[in-house]
């Protein structure tokens, strides 16, 4: 069964070439394989990576033998020079041919120099399946246990779900981490990552980070930009747009995908103690794969006071606010609104309050929306 991508149209009626970027096993080679290039190059093979490492010239030759409309570039992280090739192709005898990039780790292109082709070439980013390609029909506990991504969400043996999710983090340390040669030290990385993955959801606290994870807090600085920059962990920033309140400044942070953070943890169970905090992940994660999916400009962030106020997510776009509250529940009482009526005062704006819960019906409370999860984010465009 193929899911239906909402990029895909978008990607096919660009003009200009399209660097496409998601953590590994989002979907992105059989996203734009889609889009029926007329020619391929896996970097992720090796005989293909080194014949282009090899060959500065190999680009070049391999076009000038065949007449194409449309390249394949997959893996471009692996050989971020390729860039600056294509950019001397692009301006010149080869200007007509759009080129599909595809790549797993920004850390890679920005360590390589490359500029991204400012001006010829559109990045987008691809995630695990948001709700509006699944119909808004995502199971929700089978989301808070497997995850979205994929291969994962359309596999029916549960089992084969498992032991898919549970060797992607020894793929992510051995291709990703390893082979990219992103940290020599892998057995402080490995430690950092099961740590990492125990706090997500929580304030990023980079010293708690280093101490329980046995490394030097300079090294846990570096590992969790490794960590963002191969796209495994998003950061929720702190809302910042008020004078009347003194708010904690610290960002959250969230692993890409519940399925991913399970298989970390070790643990596929959806038990009472670990449902709202799986909740929180899942929604956020839909919150960040619908942004992508329908390729939007918009601000995320979190909100609490040195007091405990707290409101799960702020979103804003396109001049509207939402203050989204997420409720691992079916039951919703004037008691969960504290958080939502706080920052609405602190706002003094207008804005749309809404508590996102594991219910099926829609309800008001003052002027609180009560809404199913998937509607919340159908409402939201996303």
């Amino acid at each position: 069964m193929l899911i239906p991508r909402r990029l895909a149209e978008r990607l096919r009626k660009s003009k200009k070439s399209v660097l496409l970027l998601g953590p590994r096993q989002t979907g992105k080679s059989t996203l734009i394989q889609q889009l029926n290039p007329a020619l391929t190059i896996n970097l992720a093979n090796e005989q293909t990576y080194l014949a282009f490492a090899g060959n500065p010239a190999e680009l070049e030759q391999r076009l000038a033998s065949r007449t194409v409309p449309t390249v394949f570039i997959d893996e471009i992280q692996r050989l971020p020079s390729l860039l600056n090739t294509l950019q001397d192709l692009m301006d010149g005898q080869f200007r007509h041919i759009k080129f599909y990039l595809t790549g797993s780790s920004a850390r890679k292109l920005k360590r390589g120099g490359a500029n991204l082709l400012p001006g010829r070439l559109h990045t987008y980013h691809l995630g695990p399946l948001a709700a509006g390609e699944l119909d808004y029909r995502c199971d929700a506990i089978d989301g808070l246990a497997m995850g979205t991504l994929p291969g994962i969400y359309i596999e029916p043996s549960a089992d084969e779900r498992q032991k898919t999710l549970r060797s992607y983090s020894a793929t992510y340390l051995k291709e990703e981490i390893q082979a990219e040669a992103l940290t020599r030290n892998i057995e402080g990385f490995s430690r950092f990552l099961f740590v990492a993955a125990a706090c997500s959801g929580q304030f990023l606290d980079l010293t708690k980070l280093a101490s329980e994870g046995q490394i030097a807090r300079q090294s846990a600085m570096r590992y969790f930009e490794i960590l963002e920059d191969t796209l495994i962990v998003n950061r929720c920033e702190a809302f910042a747009h008020t004078v009347r309140q003194r708010l904690i400044r610290h960002p959250k942070y969230y692993f890409f995908d519940t399925g991913v953070l399970n298989a970390l943890l070790g643990n596929f169970g959806v038990s009472a103690d670990r449902k709202g905090l799986l909740f929180e992940h899942l929604f956020f994660n839909q919150l960040i794969a619908g942004v992508a999916a329908a390729d939007i400009d918009c601000r995320i962030s979190t909100y609490r006071t040195q007091h405990g106020v707290e409101v799960d997510f702020i979103f804003e776009h396109s001049n509207r606010t939402w203050a989204i509250e997420c409720k691992a529940s079916t039951n919703v009482g004037p008691a969960d609104l504290r958080g939502l009526r706080h920052f609405a005062a602190d706002y003094r704006r207008p804005l749309r309050t809404i508590v996102a819960y594991l219910g099926t019906v829609e309800k008001q409370i003052e002027d609180v929306a009560i809404l199913p999860w998937q509607t919340a984010l159908r409402e939201m465009g996303l």
